[in-house]
């Protein structure tokens, strides 16, 4: 159950990874996600980011 639970969680806390993986800015995005992801503000900067149109 607690595998479950972890795999989860990490599936949630990597969605702007997974989300922004095409993008032009992929390893800035996954960088961002993983260091500051923790704090909410961090996570849906990076969800934003991932989800905007390349220019």
């Amino acid at each position: 159950m607690e595998l479950w639970f972890i795999f989860l969680a990490l599936v949630i806390y990597f969605t702007p990874t997974v989300l922004g993986w095409s993008k032009r800015n992929a390893a800035a995005i996954f960088a961002l996600n993983l260091f500051l992801g923790w704090t909410f503000i961090g996570w849906v900067f990076a969800l934003v980011w991932s989800l905007k149109t390349d220019d």
